[in-house]
């Protein structure tokens, strides 16, 4: 019987650090912090991709807004926003995913993977951020 009721309390301890988004719209955009607005694209092939040629993008703007845009065989762009929780920065998709946005160095940890500044991003993704009218005028720093 004492088993049972520390399994709540065990499982309570393990989910305390994950951050879990139910409702996107919700969810309070934080703006992004000057090192990080601009573009930012995967430094060669990715354990967390499906293909060592796939490609990651993450564009970021001075308001919060954020574009995930992945591609290999074709474009999945999610537009999101930054989220921000105690000191950790998140980015949360429209599809309410959750993501960890660290900057380690000149490069930045996200979803898994390690993404470098970059210029601007794939034609594919600029094609992408183009259906968003928040994407029109992004200002790196």
């Amino acid at each position: 019987m004492k088993k049972i009721t520390l399994l709540p309390a065990i499982a309570a301890l393990l989910l305390a650090g994950c951050v879990q988004v139910d409702d996107y719209a919700k969810v309070v955009k934080a703006p992004a912090p000057q090192w990080l607005a601009g573009y930012w694209q995967s430094a060669g092939p990715q354990s967390k991709m499906v293909s060592p040629e796939a490609i990651a993008s993450l564009v970021v703007t001075k308001d919060g807004d954020t574009l995930d845009c992945r591609q290999w065989q074709r474009v999945i762009a999610v537009p999101g926003k930054l989220m921000q929780r105690g000191d950790s920065l998140y980015n949360v998709t429209q599809k309410r995913d959750v993501y960890s946005v660290e900057l380690d160095g000149e490069t930045l940890d996200y979803a898994g993977m390690t993404l470098k500044r970059v210029a601007q991003p794939t034609v594919e993704c600029q094609a992408a951020m183009a259906k968003y009218e928040q994407f029109s005028v992004v200002q790196p720093n």
